[in-house]
């Protein structure tokens, strides 16, 4: 049930807690009240869809209920602010993806550290990128886009500033030696339309947000940006594969906490997460967002989380990019 702009997942509370407990017994006594659950985008979204299918499995497995809300915004950095203030105690869980990673690139007014101030939980998995294009452009390879983008500037369209979508095609960009040009718009469906309707060269999209049009002949697709291939697609090459060295883009998503929550929380949730993730129903709800498997550790999330870092902060000095 939707209450300004909040949703209830079911399961009902139990004992009452005392602020005022110490942190080995807070951690021993969690949860013991309702969680909540921010997500940092819209209602609707990739990422919004994905958490409520997880979260709703392991609302009853943790016998509490979690409310989830979207508190989007200035590419997720909105929301994440919101968790990074809030108490360290496992009841406020910030549910992102790769714009995580990427904020400190987009936005370096933030006033949050990614990395230091929250502790990666689960990872959910990986929604691979995949690079599309209008049948009737007459590209039949990645080769032929790239080809064709170093004799004249391409237009490529995006969901957003900073969003995984338009951190792909510069990494392609880079990768290849293309000239092309950001268009961005306010979020992936706007712009798969784009290059559905030919009024964009090519992008870099989700294959959850792509796949309608790809199976009905109105896009095709070229590369996925993912190491291996995607389950989903196949017979489409990586971009690796395609001949293009560090132009792959892994686009994940996965929950995080205040980085002061007791690690008995953290592993609490870490391992109640893995085992939902694993359930029958759970993996059928998942199959339409296209989502794959990439487990790791919250030690190793962190990590991978800080290394990004990194990577998007040297992607954005090699492309030029400017950011207020």
């Amino acid at each position: 049930m939707r209450h300004n702009r909040r949703t209830f997942l079911k399961f009902a509370g139990a004992a009452a807690f005392t602020p005022a407990m110490p942190a080995i017994l807070r951690a021993q006594a969690w949860p013991s009240q309702t969680i909540k659950a921010i997500v940092p985008f819209t209602a609707g979204s990739t990422l919004d869809v994905i958490g409520r299918i997880v979260l709703n499995a392991l609302a009853p497995r943790l016998g509490q209920t979690i409310v989830v809300e979207n508190r989007g915004g200035a590419g997720g950095t909105i929301g994440s602010a919101a968790v990074a203030r809030s108490a360290p105690d496992g009841y406020t869980l910030l549910i992102n993806a790769s714009a995580h990673s990427a904020a400190p690139a987009a936005y370096p007014k933030i006033t949050y550290d990614p990395a230091g101030d929250f502790a990666a939980v689960a990872m959910f998995g990986s929604v691979p990128n995949v690079t599309i294009v209008n049948p009737e452009k007459g590209f039949k390879t990645l080769a032929d886009l790239v080809a064709e983008g170093r004799k004249r500037e391409l237009v490529f369209s995006s969901a957003g500033v900073g969003s995984a979508t338009h951190w792909a095609a510069e990494r392609l960009k880079i990768a290849s030696g293309i000239k092309a040009r950001h268009l961005p718009f306010r979020g992936g469906p706007e712009a798969t339309n784009e290059v559905a309707a030919g009024r964009v060269d090519f992008a870099c999209m989700g294959t959850s947000s792509s796949m309608g049009l790809i199976n009905a002949g109105k896009l095709h697709p070229l590369a996925v940006s993912t190491p291996q291939r995607s389950s989903s697609l196949p017979n489409v090459p990586t971009t690796i594969e395609a001949g293009f060295a560090n132009s792959d883009y892994t686009f994940w998503n996965g929950m995080f906490a205040p980085a002061k929550t007791p690690r008995a929380i953290i592993e609490r949730l870490h391992k109640e997460t893995m085992e939902v993730l694993a359930l029958p129903d759970v993996r059928k709800q998942l199959l339409p967002q296209a989502i794959e498997s990439l487990p790791l550790k919250p030690q190793e999330f962190d990590a991978l989380v800080r290394k990004e870092i990194e990577i998007n902060k040297a992607l954005v000095k090699a492309a030029g990019l400017k950011f207020g």
